[in-house]
């Protein structure tokens, strides 16, 4: 299966259960919130690209002028709807590289590593660009490794290939992991920090 099949499946929803979740990735996930809450300031707009089930919008309703997520699995769409609802959030299905935007955001992300699942990189930065003076992507670094294939094997894929920037697992999941340099090398000039020991956060 591919990773489009194995999200439509329903595997974020498994996955943000916090059993399944290793301690570190768990801690990535909360440091993630953390972070949105710092740099989210009151009346700011905001477009999450590959939004999921909208978690992060939801924690961010009662600041956002206006917040909207975007992910091309229309079943999590549906769900943002009925459990991230507030007056100034909208989510949309649609593809991240040809994000169905025309206004400006303050601020673009795409987090929990959703670009390092997606096939298109340099197109979904571009979108990000053309939205936001401020974009914001999440990923994991290789120190991430044994915790995600211990989080991946309780979510039924058992990693059965590792390279330099990716695993793939036996049900046919592929999530990639970056170094500095190549990070670099893909998104250009940026800002790159540590994150929660097993990842980046990438500002460009």
């Amino acid at each position: 299966m591919s990773n489009d099949e194995l999200y439509a499946a329903g595997l974020l929803n498994r996955a943000l259960d916090p059993a399944t979740q290793p301690p570190q990735i768990r801690a990535f996930l909360q440091e993630e919130v953390a972070l949105l809450s710092d740099v989210i300031v009151d009346g700011m707009a905001m477009v999450d690209v590959g939004c999921g089930t909208g978690r992060h919008l939801a924690v961010l309703r009662d600041r956002l002028r206006i917040g909207v997520g975007v992910d091309y699995e229309h079943s999590y769409i549906v769900e943002a709807c009925r459990t991230a609802r507030g007056p100034r959030l909208h989510f949309v299905t649609g593809d991240a590289t040809r994000l169905p935007l025309r206004r400006s955001f303050d601020i673009a992300t795409c987090l929990t590593n959703t670009w390092g699942t997606m096939s298109d990189k340099p197109a979904v930065l571009d979108e990000m660009r053309r939205l936001a003076p401020m974009r914001l992507v999440s990923v994991y670094a290789e120190a991430s490794i044994p915790a995600r294939r211990e989080w991946y094997r309780s979510l039924g894929q058992v990693v059965v290939d590792e390279s330099d920037e990716s695993l793939t697992t036996e049900g046919g999941f592929r999530s990639e992991h970056f170094s500095e340099k190549r990070l670099r090398t893909l998104v250009g000039e940026c800002t790159i920090r540590p994150f929660a020991d097993i990842g980046y956060l990438v500002l460009f």
